[in-house]
C-alpha cells in the first residue's frame, strides 16, 4: 500500500500506523454578524504607495469572509480582495465600509 507525501515534506516513515494529520479538520464556524468585532483601517505599507482600507478581526470560514469581501467591493464600486484574513478594499473607503457594515448589523465595528 501507497502512502501519499504531503505538503509538509514526509516522503516516507518505517512506522506502519503512520498517518498524515489533516490540517482542515478544525473548520471554524463564521460567527453572526452582531458578534462579529471588525476593525476598519487604512493602510499604506507594501502596496507601493497606494492606500488600502483594510477589514480585519472576521472570525468564520474563508467563503464568508470571499462573500462579505465581495458585497464591500460591489458598494464602494472598486477593487479588492480578501485573503489572509484580510478583507482589502482599494482607496479611502472607510467611511463607505463602516456605513454598510453597521447598516448589515455588524455592530461591534470600530474605525482605527
Amino acid at each position: 500500500m501507497k502512502k501519499k507525501p504531503d505538503n509538509r515534506g514526509f516522503v516516507y516513515s518505517t512506522d506502519p500506523n503512520f498517518k498524515f494529520e489533516d490540517d482542515n479538520a478544525e473548520t471554524q464556524e463564521t460567527l453572526e454578524p452582531a458578534q462579529q468585532k471588525l476593525r476598519v483601517r487604512l493602510e499604506t505599507k507594501h502596496r507601493g504607495g497606494k492606500t488600502v482600507t483594510l477589514v480585519t478581526g472576521f472570525i468564520g470560514t474563508n467563503e464568508d469572509m470571499e462573500d462579505l469581501g465581495k458585497k464591500l467591493k460591489s458598494f464602494c464600486g472598486t477593487g479588492g480582495s480578501a485573503k489572509d484574513g484580510e478583507i482589502i478594499v482599494q482607496g479611502d473607503q472607510r467611511d463607505k465600509v463602516l456605513q454598510w457594515l453597521l447598516k448589515n448589523n455588524y455592530k461591534q465595528t470600530k474605525k482605527v
